[in-house]
């Protein structure tokens, strides 16, 4: 457990710059609070201490204002950053490297109990603030959920899905476009692609102009 809080000191200072020394990240870090908590309360929970566990759970949420389920499954260096009103569920699965930010929800979609309700990030998967995944299914290696989004149907690794509902946006990078180390991407933002209705929307302006053009001509030689 002191090896898992030692890399979960390193994951913050490296992935906030906001963060100017270890004793800031542990006295004032909530993220950093809610994880080191979850690690007894998940462990109650694998003991069958159901009740304790929860009661844990719950002095954590009253704590720092993040409700991780005893009975989730939290990887290691996950950063979670602000973190107010995340809400995590009990079969929820968070890979190792993920990031998670405020706002969001990893939420089931059944009632049945027993069943797995929630979704699995796999390693590296970062999901922006607001964003919700509700559902059974896996967000693959590495993608990013934008801020705000609801996502209902996995998606791919490597991708970025933004919108509600969500969406892919840009393309899936190919193993030979893959850089060596993952590229931190904050609230799971990236520059440089677009959403592919605004891609659509342009070519149909372009066409319309072309259109438009076609037409005047036609008009002139009439003339």
């Amino acid at each position: 457990m002191l090896s898992q809080i030692k890399e979960d000191i390193a994951t913050i200072r490296t992935k906030d710059p906001a963060a100017r020394s270890t004793w800031e990240v542990i006295t004032c870090y909530p993220g950093f609070h809610a994880l080191t908590i979850h690690r007894l309360a998940h462990a109650l929970w694998l003991n069958q201490f159901y009740w304790l566990a929860r009661f844990v759970s719950h002095v954590s949420r009253w704590l720092t204002g993040i409700e991780i389920h005893p009975g989730a499954k939290m990887g290691r260096r996950v950063f979670i950053d602000h973190g107010m009103g995340i809400v995590i569920g009990e079969t929820a699965e968070v890979g190792d490297d993920c990031t998670i930010y405020q706002g969001v929800t990893l939420g089931g979609t059944s009632l049945e109990r027993g069943a797995k309700r929630h979704p699995t990030l796999e390693a590296g998967v970062i999901v922006g603030g607001g964003a919700k995944v509700l559902g059974s299914f896996t967000v693959g290696a590495g993608a990013k959920i934008g801020s705000n989004a609801v996502v209902i149907k996995p998606v791919p690794a490597g991708a970025t899905a933004v919108g509600n509902p969500a969406h892919i946006v840009g393309s899936k990078p190919k193993e030979a476009d893959k850089p060596a180390a993952p590229v931190f991407s904050g609230y799971g933002v990236n520059t440089n692609e677009e959403d592919p209705m605004m891609q659509t929307l342009k070519a149909l302006n372009e066409r319309i102009a072309q259109l438009e053009t076609q037409l005047q001509g036609e008009k002139n030689d009439e003339n």
